[in-house]
């Protein structure tokens, strides 16, 4: 039986059909207000944004903190503007595509709370 499964799992690989739930999981591209409109249900989850970036703040607990915009959501509600935190940086300015984990309420102390927050993000320059 144990002989069975073994081969079973090495035919699985071989043929790729494992990889094929690592294709199916890939987060498609959400606006900056439906990441807000939905942040509750996405905590946790890793996501996908482009646009530009409108303010950085770099080195701060060890980590960049890059403001991106799309022009989505509206300014007044806070719901235009996508916060991460990620190793790498960008300057205002630059169109990019980021991806990282949701994060809700993230609040840091002394006054830096975050109702939504993608976090540990990989920031992809685009042309």
């Amino acid at each position: 039986m144990k002989i069975t499964s073994i081969v079973f799992a090495g035919l699985i690989a071989t043929l790729g059909l494992a990889s094929f739930t690592a294709f199916a999981a890939e987060p498609k591209m959400q606006t900056v207000a439906a990441l807000n409109q939905n942040k509750a249900s996405l905590a946790g989850q890793t996501v996908k944004a482009q646009g530009n970036v409108v303010k950085v703040n770099n080195n701060i607990m060890g980590r960049n903190f890059v403001h991106v915009q799309d022009g989505t959501g509206k300014a007044d509600a806070g719901t235009n503007n996508l916060v991460i935190t990620s190793k790498q940086t960008a300057n205002v300015g630059d169109k990019v595509s980021i991806s990282g984990v949701v994060a809700v309420n993230r609040d840091f102390g002394s006054g830096y709370s975050y109702p939504l927050l993608i976090e540990e993000a990989s920031i992809t320059p685009k042309k």
